[in-house]
C-alpha cells in the first residue's frame, strides 16, 4: 500500500462533467475536503456536447409553464415508471439551479426584455430550454469549472478508477491509474460520488465520446450497488450519417426546435402520418401551425418533429427500412427551407413569420452555430442551403445505479451517484434538456449529502489485499504470454452485437443470442493482451474498459428480455404493445450474486402521493 501514490479526502467525486462538478462544488461548500477525478482533461467531459439547453420551468417565454407542467411532462415522457420523487425535486428545483448558474457567470440567450430565453424541445409542452445557441453544455462546463476551481478542491486529471475499496459494507476509497504514465494511485475517502456518464461505447453507432464505457455502472455493481431499468437505452433520432468518419455525432434537437423539418426521399414529412393518440391534442394538425409554434406563437401546437425521441427514432428507422431513406441510410433534416423566399407564402400571415426571421441565414447561424460549423467542416454541407442527412444514434441510458431520491446514495453506505450513471428520474425515456437540469439538481444533492455523510463518519480501513488484487488484475493484461486477443477487436465485436441484436427494435431470440455471444466475448476478454509498456498505452486502457462494457451490455440485454412489452425507449417487435397491467408499476433490478453471476428481479414502484397524482390528472 505504501508503494502507491496516495491521496486522502472526505469526499471523492469520480467524473468531472456537469454532475461531477456540481457535486464537487456543493460538497466543498459543505466544508469538507474534496477530490475530483477526471478520466480526461478538466473541461473535456462529454457534457460539453450537450447542445439544446437546460429544461427548467422559468416561464420566461410562456407564463403558463410551471413545475407542475414540467413534472407531468417528465412523467409522461418516462411512461410513468420514473421515480416520482426525483421527478418532483427536479421540476421544483431546476429554475433555482439555472438562476444560480447565471449568478455564477453563465451567459444565456436573452428575450427582448433581458430574461433568459427558452426554446421548444421534444416532449415539453411549453418553451422550456434555457440555452446558449446550441452550445449550452459547453457554457455549463465553463461556468461550473470556473466557479469550482476556486472552492479549494483537488483535481486529478487523466486518471481512471478501476476499483472501489470497502471497509466491510461501506465505501473506504478507490484505486486507479494515471493514463499518461500508467502509474497506480490510491484514494482514501469517507464518501464517493460517481458521476461517470453513460454506456454509449458498448454500441457501434453512438453520439457518446470515448469516455462512455459504463465505468460508474460497473464499479458500483461490483461494489454491491443495484442497477435499475438498464433496458431503457435512448437512441437519439438525429445523428450524422455521412461521411462514415463522423457517423453518430449528435445533431441537436434544437434544429427541430428552431423550425427544422424531417422528410424522406419522396419529400414527405413522414412524422405527420404517425402521431400517437396521447399527443394528438397537443400536436399541430398542419405544417403552418407547427412552424408558427417553432417560431414562437404560444397559441399553436407543436409539430410532429418534436414528439419524444423514442417515437421519432422508430419512425426514422421505419422510413429507411421501407426504402424511403436518404442515399446514405438516414432521412433528411432541413432547416434551410426557412431561408427560401417562398417559405412562408402559403401562411395566412406571412408578415408575422418574416418579422420573426428578418435575416434567416444569419438567424440559423446565430441560433445553431455549432451545427453550422459541424456540417460545414465535417460533411462539407451548408445547412442554410441544403438539408442534413440524419439517423438514430445511441445517445443516453435512462437506466443506471439505483439511488435514494433525496440523498442520491446507493444501497452501499457512502457510495453516491448522480447524472447519467444514476437512474430513476427519467423512467423509460428522457426528455431533451432534462439531462442538464438533472445534472444541476441531483448533482447538487449528491454533493450535499455526501458531505453530510463524510462529516458524520470516520475514515474506513482499506485492506491491502483489495489493492493488490486490483493491481494484479490490471497488470495481468501485460504479463500474460499466452494472450492472443486484440482488445480493440473484442470491443468492436461487442459493439456490433449490441447494435444489431439489442438496438432500437428488439426481439427475444436476438437478445438471447446476444447474451450467448457476450459470454463468448467474456472468455476472449480474459485473453486480451496489451503490447508495449504502461506509458501512453491505449491498448492497455481498452483491455480494462472491456470489463465495464461487458457488464453493462449483459445488464441491458437481461433487463430488456425480462420486460416483455414496448415502453418508452424499449421497443419489442415481439411485444409491440405497452402492458400496464403487467409491467406498468415495476422496475427491473440487476445485482451481483455471491458467486459473481448477474441476478435479476422485479421491484414494485413506490406509490405516488395523491397530490402528485392530481397534478398529472390536471395536466392531461
Amino acid at each position: 500500500m505504501d508503494s502507491y501514490e496516495t491521496h486522502e479526502h472526505d469526499v471523492l467525486v469520480i467524473g468531472a462533467g456537469g454532475a461531477g462538478l456540481r457535486a464537487a462544488i456543493e460538497a466543498s461548500a459543505g466544508g469538507v475536503s474534496v477530490g475530483l477525478v477526471c478520466k480526461s482533461l478538466l473541461g473535456k467531459a462529454h457534457t460539453v456536447m450537450a447542445e439544446g439547453g437546460i429544461a427548467a420551468a422559468l416561464a420566461n417565454v410562456d407564463e403558463r409553464d410551471s413545475w407542475k407542467v414540467h413534472f407531468a411532462d417528465t412523467m409522461r415522457g418516462g411512461q410513468y415508471v420514473n421515480n416520482w420523487r426525483m421527478a418532483e425535486l427536479h421540476a421544483k428545483e431546476a429554475p433555482d439551479r439555472v438562476r444560480e448558474l447565471e449568478a455564477w457567470g453563465a451567459v444565456f440567450d436573452r428575450t427582448r426584455d433581458g430574461r433568459i430565453l427558452q426554446r421548444n424541445f421534444g416532449g415539453h409542452r411549453y418553451p422550456r430550454l434555457a440555452h446558449v445557441g446550441d452550445r449550452t453544455g459547453l457554457e455549463m462546463i465553463r461556468t461550473l469549472q470556473d466557479h469550482g476551481i476556486h472552492q479549494g478542491m483537488s483535481v486529478y486529471m487523466e486518471c481512471t478508477i478501476i476499483a472501489l475499496l470497502k471497509d466491510g459494507d461501506r465505501i473506504a476509497g478507490a484505486f486507479g491509474y494515471y493514463r499518461e504514465k500508467g502509474r497506480f494511485v490510491l484514494f482514501r475517502a469517507k464518501a464517493i460520488v460517481l458521476a461517470t456518464g453513460g454506456v454509449g461505447k458498448a454500441f457501434k453507432i453512438t453520439s457518446n465520446s470515448w469516455e462512455y464505457t459504463g465505468d460508474g455502472h460497473s464499479l458500483a455493481y461490483r461494489a454491491g450497488a443495484e442497477l435499475l431499468d438498464m433496458e431503457f437505452v435512448q437512441f437519439h433520432p438525429t445523428g450524422m450519417v455521412w461521411p462514415p468518419s463522423v457517423r453518430g455525432i449528435l445533431v441537436t434537437e434544437g434544429v427541430r426546435g428552431e423550425g427544422g423539418i424531417l422528410t424522406n426521399s419522396k419529400g414527405e414529412r413522414f412524422m405527420y402520418g404517425d402521431i400517437p393518440d396521447n399527443y394528438k391534442n397537443q400536436t399541430a394538425k398542419n405544417p403552418e401551425e407547427g412552424m408558427r409554434y417553432c417560431l414562437g406563437d404560444k397559441n399553436c401546437n407543436r409539430p410532429a418533429e418534436l414528439l419524444t425521441r423514442d417515437h421519432v427514432a422508430r419512425c426514422i428507422r421505419r422510413e429507411v427500412r421501407e426504402g424511403r431513406g436518404s442515399p446514405h441510410g438516414g432521412v433528411f433534416l432541413d432547416v434551410s427551407w426557412l431561408t427560401h423566399s417562398d417559405a412562408f407564402k402559403d401562411f395566412k400571415d406571412p408578415a408575422w413569420c418574416k418579422e420573426r426571421i428578418t435575416n434567416p441565414v444569419e438567424h440559423i447561424k446565430k441560433k445553431l452555430p455549432s451545427m453550422y460549423h459541424q456540417f460545414k467542416e465535417l460533411g462539407g454541407i451548408d445547412i442554410t442551403k441544403e438539408p442534413m442527412e440524419v439517423g438514430p444514434t445511441t445517445h443516453y441510458v435512462m437506466g443506471g445505479i439505483r439511488v435514494d431520491a433525496d440523498s442520491q446514495m446507493s444501497r452501499v453506505p457512502g457510495l453516491f451517484a448522480c447524472g447519467e450513471c444514476a437512474a430513476g428520474i427519467n423512467g423509460a425515456n428522457r426528455l431533451g434538456g432534462n439531462s442538464l437540469s438533472d445534472l444541476l439538481v441531483l448533482g447538487k444533492r449528491a454533493g450535499e449529502y455526501a458531505a453530510r455523510y463524510a462529516k458524520e463518519k470516520s475514515a474506513g480501513q482499506i485492506h491491502n489485499d483489495q489493492i493488490e488484487a486490483a493491481a494484479r488484475w490490471a497488470l495481468s493484461f501485460m504479463d500474460q504470454p499466452a494472450g492472443d486477443e486484440n482488445p480493440y477487436k473484442v470491443q468492436q465485436d461487442l459493439q456490433e452485437i449490441m447494435q444489431d441484436l439489442v438496438g432500437i427494435v428488439r426481439v427475444e431470440a436476438e437478445m438471447q443470442k446476444a447474451l450467448g455471444e457476450i459470454e463468448k466475448l467474456k472468455d476472449r476478454a480474459r485473453r486480451v493482451k496489451a503490447v508495449g509498456n504502461r506509458e501512453y498505452n491505449p491498448g492497455w486502457h481498452t483491455c480494462m474498459d472491456l470489463l465495464n462494457l461487458m457488464t453493462v451490455s449483459e445488464a441491458i440485454a437481461k433487463a430488456a428480455i425480462e420486460r416483455k412489452e414496448s415502453r418508452g425507449a424499449q421497443f419489442r417487435d415481439d411485444f409491440p404493445a405497452k402492458n400496464d397491467a403487467e409491467y406498468g408499476k415495476k422496475n427491473t433490478i440487476i445485482s451481483q450474486a455471491g458467486d459473481g453471476t448477474m441476478q435479476f428481479r422485479w421491484e414494485p414502484l413506490p406509490e405516488m402521493p395523491d397530490y402528485l397524482k392530481q397534478v398529472i390528472e390536471d395536466q392531461k
